[in-house]
Formats: C-alpha cells, sequence, structure tokens
C-alpha cells in the first residue's frame, strides 16, 4: 500500500471518514493534518454509527496507529469525549493507538467566546462558523501567541502562556462585545487538568510515523472539510481557517512531499455546501429538500442542514489539479436513485475547461442532463451491476473530471463500498 492523502474535492461533508475506514485496513497508521473539531467524520459500521470530530478515522482498526498531527487545533474537551464514548463502545485506545502531537495548537476558552461574539455581531454577514473556536486558534497560532498541547502538561508554562493574552482577549470580550471576563487560575487549573488526562497520548507524531515508513508501513493522511474551505484555495472569505488540501498533509504531520505516493479525491455524487457562500450549482425548492431529506445532509457536527446542488465537475476539476488527485472516489450514489433525470454542470459560461474563474459569484452553469435510474444501488457489489444509467453517470463524471474513479458508495454502511482499481483492492 503506498502513502496516501485523502481530500475532499467540494465543500466538505463528502464522506472522508467512509473512505478513510475502508483504506485504513491497509496501513499501519492515520494521520489528521489539518482542522479541528468543526469538521464531523462519520463512520457506520453494521449498522452502528460513531462520528469523530478529531480522532482519526482509522480508530476503529486494531492495530493501527492514529496520529494528531500538529496542524490540528484541538478541544481537549472534545477530543476527551470522544476517546471515552469509544472506550464505552468496547474500544480504548492506550498510547500506542494514539498519538497526539505536543505542537498541536489548543482551543482555549477565549478562542470560543470570541469565535461566538465575533460571528453573532456581523448580523447577515455572517461566515457561517461553527463556533468551536477553530478561527480563533489559528489565529493565535500565526500570532505566535498560541498554546500547545505541550503546555498544558506544565502548569507554570501554561499560567505564562495564559497570563500573556488574557488581558487582550479580555478587553475584546468586555469592551467590544459585552461580555464577561475569563479569569487565569480557572483557566490553567481546568486545562492542565485536562492535560494531565491527555499526557499519556503525547508524543512526538513527526518520530512516529518515520519510524513506521522506515519499517515499510504505510501511511494514511486524512484532511477535514473540503478544497473549497481551504482559506487559500476556497471561496473566501466563506471557508474555514486552515489550508484543506493535499499539500498541507506535509506541513501538519511533518512528512515531506517524496512520501506521498497517491492522493484520492472524495467527491459526493452531487454536491452540498454548509453554511454560507456562492454554491453555483444550488437546487432551489422541493428537489432541494427531497435530496436533503434523503441523503440526511445535516452537518455532523452542528446538525445545520446542507444546501444541496447537481454535481459541478469544472469545481471538481478544480480540486483535481490543486490536489493533484490521482483517483476519485464517489459517494452518496445511492441518493439519486429515484431521479428520472440528473442534470449536471459542465462548464461556467465564457470559461474554458482548462481555466476557472478568479470567483465564483458570477459564475453560470452550462449544464448537461443526463438519464437516471429508479433501482435502489445497496446491493451491488460490483460496477457491473449497477443499472445501466447509473454506470454511465459515473463514466460520465469521470470524462469530466479527468481522474478515474474507482471507488463508488452505495449505502452508509462500511461493507456498501464498490472497490475497482489496484489501490483499493490490494
Amino acid at each position: 500500500m503506498p502513502n496516501v492523502v485523502v481530500v475532499g474535492t467540494q465543500w466538505g461533508d463528502e464522506g472522508k471518514g467512509k473512505i478513510v475506514d475502508v483504506l485504513s485496513r491497509q496501513v499501519r497508521a492515520v494521520v489528521r493534518f489539518q482542522g479541528g473539531n468543526n469538521a464531523g467524520h462519520t463512520l457506520v459500521v453494521d449498522g452502528s454509527k460513531i462520528v469523530l470530530h478529531l480522532l482519526p478515522s482509522g480508530v476503529l482498526r486494531e492495530g493501527c496507529t492514529c496520529v494528531i498531527g500538529n496542524g490540528v487545533v484541538i478541544d481537549p474537551r472534545v477530543l476527551l469525549q470522544e476517546i471515552t464514548t469509544l472506550a464505552d463502545r468496547g474500544r480504548a485506545l492506550n498510547a500506542d493507538e494514539l498519538v497526539i502531537s505536543p505542537h498541536a495548537h489548543v482551543i482555549m476558552p477565549y478562542h470560543l467566546v470570541l469565535d461566538r461574539v465575533r460571528e453573532a455581531s456581523l448580523g447577515d454577514k455572517r461566515i457561517g462558523t461553527t463556533g468551536r473556536g477553530i478561527g480563533p486558534c489559528y489565529e493565535d497560532k500565526v500570532a505566535r501567541r498560541g498554546v500547545w498541547v505541550a503546555d498544558l502538561l506544565d502548569a507554570d508554562r501554561l499560567r505564562a502562556r495564559v497570563e500573556a493574552v488574557l488581558p487582550r482577549k479580555n478587553r475584546e470580550i468586555c469592551e467590544w462585545y459585552g461580555g464577561e471576563a475569563l479569569a487565569v487560575d480557572a483557566i490553567v487549573e481546568e486545562y492542565h487538568a485536562l492535560g494531565q488526562r491527555l499526557g499519556a497520548y503525547v508524543r512526538d507524531g513527526t518520530v512516529v510515523l518515520h519510524r513506521i515508513l522506515r519499517q515499510g508501513g504505510s501511511v494514511l493522511f486524512e484532511g477535514a472539510q473540503g478544497t473549497f474551505l481551504d482559506v487559500d484555495h476556497g471561496t473566501y472569505p466563506h471557508v474555514t481557517s486552515s489550508n484543506t488540501v493535499a499539500g498541507a498533509a506535509c506541513a501538519g504531520s511533518g512528512i515531506g512531499p517524496t512520501a506521498i505516493d497517491e492522493v484520492v479525491g472524495i467527491a459526493k455524487a452531487y454536491t452540498t455546501r454548509v453554511g454560507s457562500g456562492v454554491f453555483p450549482t444550488e437546487m432551489e425548492g422541493p428537489k432541494a429538500t427531497e435530496i436533503q431529506t434523503r441523503g440526511a445532509e445535516f452537518g455532523a457536527t452542528t446538525g445545520r442542514p446542507r444546501r444541496c446542488g447537481w454535481f459541478d465537475a469544472p469545481l471538481v476539476r478544480q480540486a483535481v489539479r490543486v490536489n493533484g488527485v490521482t483517483r476519485l472516489a464517489l459517494t452518496k450514489l445511492d441518493v439519486l436513485s429515484g431521479e428520472s433525470e440528473i442534470p449536471v454542470c459542465v462548464a461556467y459560461e465564457g470559461i474554458e475547461s482548462d481555466d476557472f474563474p478568479g470567483s465564483l459569484d458570477d459564475a453560470r452553469p452550462v449544464w448537461e442532463t443526463l438519464p437516471g435510474w429508479s433501482e435502489p444501488l445497496s446491493g451491488c457489489t460490483t460496477l457491473s451491476e449497477l443499472p445501466a444509467a447509473c454506470l454511465r453517470y459515473v463514466k460520465r463524471l469521470e470524462e469530466l473530471v479527468g481522474v478515474p474513479i474507482e471507488l463508488v458508495s452505495v449505502g452508509a454502511d462500511r461493507r456498501h463500498t464498490i472497490l475497482s482499481g489496484d489501490l483499493f483492492t490490494r
């Protein structure tokens, strides 16, 4: 098995967790390299569902080392709750199975407060943040005033970090937004205690990953969100606060680019988006509600309804370019069963297929309508078993985006997955 980066090619929620879970049976380690608990990866195994926000999606595989890399921002309360939930379900993680980078940054109480009050103050110009403190935490990281996971293990160092930044944070919270001041002692006491509980898992993930590579093991790099929520390459300013593209896997985990062999892009068979921002292929009216209901399109992290639209081939083509995608996985194909015809955006008006507009604000889709199918797909185990119209749909998307589709998801459970191509079937 080569070393593989898995990324979303749309606006997130493409089903990356399921694909990582499928691929993780072939690797020694899964590393989460960016984002925070503003992302939720849903896994369904034998009908049982679990939603992960910070733990890598390989946690359900015995013998797989899961690494939370330095590029992640961590809410320790959320992470401990996930660890506890897994243990309650019979999957207790030991220090060999979970590694937390000491250099990952910590989401502090003032980050949570500031995220929510800032967003509320924007009124109808809200960005659509989840309010989990992700943006303010990355802001402090870049400004060199953040708190590392390693700082949680040393009460004196943690106190020094908090004392250095809290007066500024309290001024903004109280004077700008009318909130209540936070106290140094309370923060240090709580977060040092949280650090003590996480301490057994804290060690240099870079060293662990390089050891696995030297021993001939394979590593799977798991991204959060999607390409068009990337702070550089996404539909700015309605984006997340980190780099979500494949290139971030190196910086966020301490592995050089020469170690990456494949990039698997995940695309939904239609398109969804949570929160505000441009959406060229968005559906309207009853059809949007129908697809939203049929696809259970509600955020795994926030529960917010996802906006639904038809497949946007220019968008995914651009994601293929930006990420260097070598293979594509297509998810939620089963949701389209029952559609008599399916529109696909094949281009934007006035834009050549090998180009991409600087902004999608004025993008107008050029549509192609493909025949739909009525048959359910969950019983299909090979591509040849798909209804003829469904297979034509898959092949047309493959032509439009320019890379082979070698995994097709036809249901929520792990077993509802059609695999082809040597990466997935070896």
